[in-house]
């Protein structure tokens, strides 16, 4: 069964967000995004200052198994990212909720996180995928 914390909330694309305490946003993949994947050989994150639209394809992990879009949960502006992975893309596989955060956003909306899925929800949502 993936690690699902209760303090973040979920895309059904199987990334994640947590709220900052400054309004802020962090993203990543889910624990369930990653086991899928396999390890992690390379990792492209959104440049700073970049516009995303919810939904919209933002970033690529790519493992020995396949390549895969990460998908923006939420709409907003980047103002960080994560720079460790260029060179430790390991780091999702091995703490995908803390190290292995990928963007930090400025949402366009303080209630864009309400449409997303909470963590019960995403936990039926894999259990309905079988995972």
């Amino acid at each position: 069964m993936s690690h699902i914390p209760a303090d973040r909330r979920y895309a059904k694309s199987h990334e994640w967000v947590r709220l900052l305490p400054d309004g802020r946003v962090e993203i990543g993949i889910t624990d369930h995004a990653q086991q899928a994947l396999g390890d992690l050989v390379f990792v492209e994150v959104p440049e700073p200052g970049r516009v995303l639209g919810a939904g919209e394809a933002c970033a690529v992990v790519e493992s020995v198994k396949a390549a895969s879009d990460v998908y923006s949960p939420i709409a907003g502006t980047v103002l960080e990212n994560n720079a460790d992975l260029g060179g430790a893309p390991e780091l999702i596989n091995q703490d995908c909720y803390g190290k292995g955060w990928m963007m930090r956003l400025q949402p366009v909306s303080p209630d864009a996180l309400d449409a997303l899925l909470g963590p019960e929800a995403y936990a039926a949502q894999l259990a309905a995928e079988g995972g």
